[in-house]
């Protein structure tokens, strides 16, 4: 059986630091021939050579950081912008779902719109009447359905355009971050009708940075990084390649507090004392701190902060639980050394959070830090380890001068 989509060699270029192309009269072609031709303006790959084949019923994740190519990519495959190269087979009809607003008129009614947009999709009118009502009771603007849609909220919008999307039964269904303008239960009746509409074997392709989302719905995901595709295959590796990729870079600094006290550097290291983002499953670790004191200050507690890739709380940890106190004057910097005899954590990708309290927030520096646990030969278990946490021990605090604790 052939695949229902066919992405062969897609390559989009667009040209950058320059105007866009103008009817020109006489004069300006001569003033143009004449003038300083501006060096700014060049060609930008946003694709590159990208293949791959999506199967009838599948649901794939496309996954990336801002600027990987992966809205470029839809677009095309909603046919909204032509490829530079490469060709696109389709067998079947497509919904796409790009950007709030898309395929409506804000000066019709939301009822309307509902109506506009089905035939933007190629639905007869039959078909958008069988379908009517479930798609206003999901998109839950029933009572504004006679009502402009201008005067509809970015949210409200978004519920009509995912409902009609979702219910007029397309083959394939191709959506990008847009259901992070819904609230958090909209989004979940969203994942769910995803689910639904997956299972009843249609197509989805699914582009979002929720990866716990990506997780739920898709079963394969691709990779893509500055407009190359890296990788296919089972959704899991994806985001463990994608969060790989993503934590080759530098330790992050996203910070909010008063910062009376702040944390200004911050490393881990493995079992052989080395700075790594990759410990191993039963073997000890190290997380080593450094605190600057902008103001004299007592009785400072360490928080520590550990989630899943999905943002989930999977262990907390406070200098207070080991009767450690932190204290400093203005100017002193503080080495903190924080020993972990055997990482605990089942396999997979964590996140760390490092804060500084004292009655109120001092310094926050949230997702600064990513790791990754891996299996080892210390600890056996055949077919994997459910949970994060697989058994507990004690940590070994070390605090150095100046700091009085």
């Amino acid at each position: 059986m052939k695949p229902i989509l066919e992405i062969q060699h897609i390559t989009k270029k667009f040209r950058i630091g320059a105007r866009q192309e103008r009817y020109l009269s006489l004069r300006d072609k001569i003033y143009d021939t004449f003038k300083k031709k501006d060096k700014s303006s060049g060609i930008f790959t946003a694709l590159n050579d990208v293949s791959f084949n999506v199967d009838a019923g599948e649901s794939i994740g496309i996954i990336g950081r801002n600027g990987a190519g992966k809205s470029t990519l839809l677009k095309i495959l909603s046919k909204i912008t032509p490829p530079t190269t490469g060709k696109i087979i389709g067998r079947g009809r497509i919904a796409s779902l790009l950007e709030v607003g898309t395929g409506f008129h804000p000066e019709l009614t939301g009822r309307e719109n509902i109506y506009m947009n089905g035939s933007i999709l190629g639905m007869k009118k039959h078909e958008i009447d069988k379908h009517f009502d479930e798609i206003v009771d999901f998109s839950g603007v029933e009572r504004f359905l006679d009502t402009p849609l201008k005067r509809y909220s970015s949210g409200m919008q978004l519920r009509l355009a995912f409902s009609v999307a979702a219910y007029l039964e397309p083959e394939i269904l191709i959506i990008d971050e847009v259901l992070a303008v819904g609230d958090a239960e909209f989004q979940k009746k969203c994942l769910g009708k995803m689910d639904q509409v997956s299972k009843s074997g249609r197509t989805v392709l699914f582009v979002s940075h929720n990866l716990g989302a990506i997780q739920q719905l898709c079963s394969k995901s691709i990779l893509l990084n500055k407009g190359t595709l890296l990788k296919s295959g089972k959704t899991s590796n994806i985001i463990d390649e994608y969060l790989n990729l993503s934590q080759k870079v530098t330790n992050r600094f996203n910070s909010y507090g008063n910062k009376d006290a702040e944390i200004v550097d911050f490393e881990l290291y493995n079992h052989l004392g080395k700075e790594s983002r990759d410990l191993f499953l039963g073997y000890p670790c190290a997380l080593h701190l450094k605190i600057k004191f902008n103001t004299t200050i007592s009785d400072v507690e360490l928080g520590i902060n550990i989630k899943d890739i999905y943002g989930d709380l999977v262990s907390h940890i406070t200098s207070i639980d080991q009767n450690i106190v932190i204290s400093g004057e203005k100017g002193d910097e503080a080495d903190i050394e924080i020993n972990l005899d055997s990482v605990n954590f089942t396999p997979g990708t964590y996140k760390m959070d490092l804060f500084l309290l004292k009655n109120e927030m001092l310094h926050a520096n949230t997702d600064c830090l990513t790791f990754s646990v891996i299996n080892s030969d210390k600890i056996k278990r055949p077919g994997g380890f459910p949970g994060h946490v697989k058994y507990f021990t004690d940590t070994r605090w070390k605090v150095k001068n100046p700091v009085r604790v």
